[in-house]
């Protein structure tokens, strides 16, 4: 079953994420534009609502979405991991409290309100996006953090470690991260399924690109209006992205399935 599923997630992904990766390389040099959402014309998918080739489009939408998404989920573990750990390893109470209690705030308000709000003020790029995105996970990736490392920091090991002189970087890292690592790489599979769909909400309402740039999510934004008309314009790069987070979920599950339990022996 699990190596189905592994399979099945691969296939699913290997087409969006093939075409966002190599894409650009195959596009090619941009030919004339023809008549708006024309439905052959000599292109294979038909031309956009300015007239553009679908196809060449669609091979050089989907690289900064997914180099978006990547480094978007990176950055938010990257702040989230030690801020998780420091507060399920400290014994501080306060200084548990000044590390978790700004984020629980920053969670309160919810992720898409606060990237528009932002926005409002200054108009982010491609990296201003991937660094708001990561913001908006911070806080609910610290709290996933400090609740696998605050299980493995109470086992009766980690005061046996602490009683040896190990030091708290050997700790922290070469026992509870090894065993919150499993939770951690599921939360980081369905967060990074969650993360392309924010970047790619986001980019939908003009957040982080131009309104006319070659982005899997401003396709679908700009060329609904010629959905009946031209529908691959709106449909492909629609399929695309779910393709694209469906294949990573099941990539995921697959790998961090577990493997059944062997019976005990009877007395």
């Amino acid at each position: 079953m699990t190596r189905g599923r592994f399979a099945l997630g691969l296939a699913v992904v290997a087409v969006p994420l093939g075409l966002a990766l190599l894409g650009p390389a195959l596009a090619g040099e941009p030919g004339p534009r023809s008549l708006s959402f024309a439905p052959g014309d000599g292109h294979l998918l038909g031309t956009d609502f300015v007239g553009r080739d679908v196809w060449r489009q669609v091979l050089l939408g989907g690289r900064t979405v997914v180099l978006t998404a990547l480094a978007a989920t990176a950055l938010a573990y990257l702040v989230a991991l030690p801020v998780g750990l420091a507060a399920a390893l400290t014994h501080v109470r306060r200084l548990e409290e000044l590390l978790m209690r700004p984020l629980d705030v920053l969670l309160a308000v919810p992720s898409l309100l606060l990237i528009l709000l932002v926005a409002s003020v200054f108009s982010p790029g491609a990296a201003g996006l991937a660094l708001l995105v990561a913001l908006v996970n911070v806080p609910d990736a610290a709290r996933i953090v400090r609740a696998a490392a605050g299980e493995a920091a109470a086992r009766p090991a980690v005061e046996a470690l602490r009683m040896q002189g190990e030091t708290r970087w050997r700790i922290a890292v070469g026992y509870v991260g090894r065993a919150a690592l499993r939770t951690l790489a599921a939360d980081a599979g369905i967060r990074l399924t969650g993360v392309l769909y924010l970047v790619s909400t986001a980019a939908f309402l003009g957040v982080g690109v131009a309104p006319d740039a070659a982005d899997w999510a401003v396709m679908v934004d700009r060329n609904r209006t010629g959905l009946f008309v031209q529908p691959w314009a709106v449909v492909v790069p629609a399929l695309l992205i779910v393709a694209l987070t469906t294949g990573t979920n099941l990539l995921f599950d697959a790998a961090l399935e577990k493997t059944p339990r062997r019976k005990g022996r009877r007395p």
